[in-house]
């Protein structure tokens, strides 16, 4: 078989399952929202979100977009950048959630991605990360940002859990104490906290899966190179 295979370099290829020894620390998960509305319905659905993280054993930050520049409109030094990349790298999980605004995802919470390099060093911050997605609609159920995201995830190399959650009519679904009522979607924004919990138990101590023989083949600094995307 190894001469049919002359092209790859045995030496690189790795499929062996490594011996795992499992984190004890509570998982963090980074939620992220996408308006900066005094009443944010992305906002509320989060913070419903975390409540529900922490009591099934997560550890939670909410980055709050407020006050965060456009992408490349200043230096990476700004705080609120420095914030946001540091939240990416603590955290072993996330929770993406954007109102729908003409069919897509908004500005402020594509802006927040955007801040994200490919690569720090020759590692994306966000590889081998759990995913949940979430939206929020102001008429009829809809998909349109949920599927966005998704491939947002793929392209940022992170595992998106199956089950997802859109809320139709958003305004209809909070109390006057911005707490989501009861009702069938509450109890999907539950299936799909406790579906994350344990993807991100699961999958944050094998990095070898995202582990790529392409890029076993590079130095680091050869792959920072190309991945980087400041040139362009």
């Amino acid at each position: 078989m190894s001469e049919e295979l002359h092209n790859l370099d045995f030496s690189l290829v790795d499929i062996e399952v490594p011996a795992t020894s499992f984190s004890t620390h509570k998982p963090r998960i980074l939620l992220l929202y996408g308006s900066t509305r005094e009443r944010s319905f992305s906002r509320l659905l989060v913070e419903e979100a975390a409540r529900l993280l922490e009591q099934f054993g997560a550890e939670t930050r909410i980055f709050n977009p407020s006050g965060l520049p456009l992408p490349d409109d200043t230096s990476v030094e700004h705080a609120k950048v420095q914030e946001l990349r540091d939240l990416m790298q603590w955290s072993e999980g996330q929770v993406w959630c954007s109102p729908e605004r003409h069919g897509a995802m908004s500005a402020v919470f594509k802006a927040q991605i955007d801040w994200i390099p490919l690569a720090l060093g020759a590692v994306r911050p966000t590889q081998g990360k759990t995913l949940a997605v979430m939206q929020v609609c102001g008429g009829s159920q809809s998909f349109n940002v949920v599927n966005q995201l998704r491939v947002l995830g793929r392209w940022m190399r992170m595992f998106t859990i199956p089950n997802q959650s859109s809320v139709p009519k958003a305004y209809l679904e909070f109390d006057e104490q911005n707490r989501m009522k009861a009702s069938a979607l509450y109890d999907r924004v539950v299936d799909v906290m406790e579906e994350l919990v344990k993807f991100t138990q699961l999958l944050r101590d094998r990095p070898d899966l995202v582990d790529r023989y392409s890029e076993r083949k590079e130095s680091a600094a050869q792959l920072s190179q190309r991945v980087n995307q400041r040139s362009i």
